[in-house]
């Protein structure tokens, strides 16, 4: 429907617009009126009736009181005066009726008789009938019951027929504007009309000299000046297009870009004045010349199969750079921009636009100069080193060749950083590039790895002479001094080999077999040189280190770690809670159970240790405050710490978020520290340890007497536990020395006020003998093995007969 009103003339359209709206305006005010008319007539009914009724009903309390139906009837008589009203009734308080009025009319029709009883009936209408019920209240009690029933159909049709002669009114009104709006529908559509013929005449003939007739001067008059200036404008356009096409053809010749037209064999047919100028000659003498002429003897090839592409693609544009050769003989890079000229004629010629790119290429070839190369130094970068190792990898799987990988790592440049800042450290770098460039066979490639590494690939070299070639470069650097604001440095050099050839792995193993030969060399003492093997068993350890890594790494995003627990019991008491040590494990995905001595020393070379204490805190408390019952029967929880912790700065806030989050109550909290990683990072470790007592944790200073100076230190540690080291334990019944110190370790322990733990406790010989000694406190796998942590229990050691 909408698609036929769509397709009206605009005289229909604007006739539907009038009438529609005038129609839909009068039904609705029909509507409207109807509704609201009848609705204020019940409110009105309904309101007066009850009024009458409440008088009647105040009227007759007395005759209700007094039983005067006579007086009643006389009440009701005021009925007589509303025509509308066909009876009227009054009931005393036990709801009979006590008084009637029925209108003459009303007598003989049962509907208009008074109801054998109204009680619970309330005022309504029904149709055009309204029934009255009005409660008579004295003295908040109720004496009775005024009905009345009346008949409004006459009324309601007065109310019809009236709405009816306003709709009529309104409808005569309605018609008598479209009739005097008609001629003005007609202004508007006529000049309209008019315009749509004359566009259509100027469509057709494409004559436009052809314009609009103008009626009126209102907007139809501006849109039809508008049209004829539209239809001017077009005119004056198409005599501009002509003028363009030829101001083209003239701007051909002055185009700051080399134009030329070839055939499909290459020779010349024009060329534009820009082209003949760059290459100094007449655009008439180039007619006898090929494009070929012009390209560099290495590019022609090239060209040749551009300008085939072209031919077979015809309908694409076309793009390539060469090199030309000018008059003078210089070499310039074009970027050509090739494209078919009327090829609808089947004239296979071509138009060839050139634009010099010789600066562009020289900065390209720059910055790729630059991609490829360290700032610092000007030594080739890791990126391009790499390429190398891949080229050289794949060289020697077709030939059988040796090379040799070198990967150099200066010793104590840190120092040389430290003490006299990073602008010495990059003027040390740049003159040991230079030195190393000179030092090195013309053949071989050198690289600046990143920091103070060096990478050096020696071609065609045999492993005796690469580590001969190396032991040179390590002289010349050990020999090197380095000065800076009056001061001389020396520094040395840890060399790395790996061997290149058939059995070679990819360059990402070739680089890690280098990588850990030369951390091997800095392993043995620095300055020295290390070449890799499969079968070094010290490799082997590093790589095997290296792959604990990533397996570390996954572990703690895929939570392959899982949590022991070994139990710490007191030596001459049992009354206390369950006290344990927290230990870790990695559960592989077979399910197999690997002990920490495999991953944790990697874990701590690799500064990989402060993420596993964290997975351990976070999984342990969560543990403790999501397990039933756990927290209340636990004394004591101890928790490894490593020393690398200690110089984390993040360990202290994140200990005190996670206490924060599980609710763990701090007290019940150990914090265990080896000796070691304390003496090693004293300040750290004293600082750590005193942030977290403040908090209520307690702290266990593990393995102690391993270290040199361990009563010297342990003044300095406010550490409540120490944990004799199990070596002294194990074999103290039968080492004198094992025995006497642990008596001392126990004795200084009391005295500064620390309970002592030992460990290794095998037996219950040990057990017995510790509790003469008066140590506190027993673990070990005679006391109890690890377990998972669900799986722990109260452990009363050797109360049942040994067996």
């Amino acid at each position: 429907m909408i698609k036929h009103i769509a397709d009206l003339s605009i005289k229909n359209k604007l006739l539907l617009i009038v009438i529609f709206p005038s129609l839909l305006s009068l039904m609705a005010v029909a509507v409207f009126l109807m509704v609201l008319e009848i609705s204020e007539f019940q409110k009105n009914t309904r309101d007066d009736l009850s009024a009458i009724a409440t008088i009647i009903g105040n009227r007759s309390t007395a005759a209700l009181l007094f039983h005067d139906q006579k007086l009643a009837r006389e009440n009701l008589a005021v009925i007589n005066t509303l025509p509308e009203v066909r009876a009227a009734c009054l009931y005393d308080a036990a709801g009979d009726i006590f008084a009637e009025l029925l209108k003459d009319e009303a007598t003989d029709t049962a509907e208009w008789n008074c109801p054998v009883s109204v009680e619970g009936w309330t005022t309504k209408f029904t149709d055009t009938k309204l029934c009255v019920v009005q409660a008579i209240i004295d003295n908040t009690e109720k004496q009775g019951t005024v009905y009345i029933h009346a008949d409004f159909e006459a009324a309601y049709w007065r109310k019809i027929q009236f709405v009816g002669l306003l709709f009529l009114v309104l409808m005569s009104v309605s018609i008598l504007t479209f009739l005097l709006s008609a001629p003005l529908l007609k202004l508007i559509s006529a000049p309209i009309s008019k315009l749509v013929k004359a566009a259509k005449a100027i469509s057709a003939s494409h004559d436009y000299s052809l314009r609009a007739i103008k009626v009126n001067e209102d907007e139809l008059g501006v849109l039809v000046d508008a049209f004829n200036g539209l239809i001017e404008t077009v005119e004056t356009q198409n005599l501009a297009v002509l003028e363009a096409k030829n101001r083209y053809l003239l701007l051909y010749d002055d185009n700051l870009s080399m134009m030329i037209s070839i055939n499909a064999l290459g020779n010349i047919l024009s060329v534009n004045q820009t082209c003949a100028d760059q290459l100094g000659l007449d655009s008439e003498d180039f007619k006898s010349h090929s494009i070929y002429d012009f390209i560099y003897t290495a590019d022609i090839p090239t060209m040749s199969a551009f300008i085939e592409q072209c031919l077979l693609n015809p309908t694409r544009v076309h793009k390539q750079e060469f090199r030309q050769i000018g008059s003078q003989g210089q070499i310039a890079w074009l970027r050509v921009t090739a494209k078919s000229l009327d090829h609808e004629h089947h004239l296979e010629n071509l138009l060839l636009v050139c634009e010099d790119v010789t600066d562009a290429r020289d900065l390209s070839e720059k910055i790729a100069y630059q991609a490829s190369h360290d700032a610092l130094t000007g030594l080739a970068n890791r990126s391009e080193f790499d390429r190398h190792v891949k080229e050289t990898i794949e060289q020697v799987a077709i030939e059988n060749a040796e090379h040799v990988l070198c990967y150099l790592d200066l010793d104590q440049f840190k120092v040389i950083n430290d003490t006299c800042g990073h602008l010495a450290g990059d003027e040390l770098l740049r003159q040991l590039g230079e030195l190393l460039k000179i030092h090195i066979r013309t053949q071989d490639f050198i690289a600046r790895l990143g920091g103070d590494e060096f990478g050096v690939l020696m071609y065609y070299c045999s492993l005796a002479d690469a580590y001969a070639l190396c032991e040179n470069l390590r002289d010349v650097i050990k020999d090197f001094r380095f000065g800076w604001e009056g001061k001389s440095f020396s520094i040395g050099v840890s060399i790395g080999l790996a061997v290149i050839n058939k059995a070679s792995p990819s360059a990402v193993n070739l680089f890690k077999e280098a990588d850990s030969a030369c951390y091997a060399a800095k392993d043995k003492g620095r300055n020295r040189i290390h070449v890799y093997s499969p079968d070094d068993e010290e490799l082997a350890l590093r790589q095997g280190e290296m792959q604990w890594v990533e397996k570390i790494q996954r572990g703690i995003e895929n939570n392959s770690f899982c949590l022991y627990g070994q139990p710490i019991v007191p030596i001459a008491k049992h009354d206390e809670g369950l006290h344990f040590e927290t230990l870790i494990r990695y559960r592989e995905e077979s399910g197999h159970i690997i002990a920490p001595y495999a991953f944790l020393p990697a874990a701590e070379r690799y500064g990989l240790a402060p993420l596993l204490d964290k997975w351990v805190i976070s999984s342990l408390f969560e543990f403790i405050a999501t397990t039933p019952q756990f927290l209340e029967n636990l004394s004591l929880c101890s928790v490894n710490l490593s020393g690398l912790s200690f110089c984390d700065e993040t360990m202290l806030a994140f200990i005190y978020e996670q206490f924060e989050t599980w609710k763990i109550p701090t007290h019940k909290i150990c914090f265990e520290i080896t000796e070691t990683a304390a003496i090693g990072n004293l300040s750290y470790a004293i600082k750590f340890i005193n942030s977290l007592k403040e908090r209520g944790c307690l702290f266990s200073l593990d393995d102690f007497g391993s270290g040199l100076s361990s009563f010297g230190y342990l003044k300095n540690l406010p550490v409540d536990f120490l944990k004799i080291d199990g070596l002294f334990v194990k074999d103290m019944l039968d080492d004198k020395v094992d025995l006497a110190m642990v008596k001392s370790i126990n004795e200084v322990g009391h005295v500064m006020g620390k309970k002592t733990i030992a460990e290794f406790v095998e037996n219950e010989a040990i057990f017995n003998l510790l509790n003469v000694l008066g140590v506190d406190y027993a673990q070990g796998y005679g006391i109890g093995k690890p377990v998972l942590l669900n799986e722990l229990k109260l452990i009363k050691p050797f109360m049942a007969p040994s067996k």
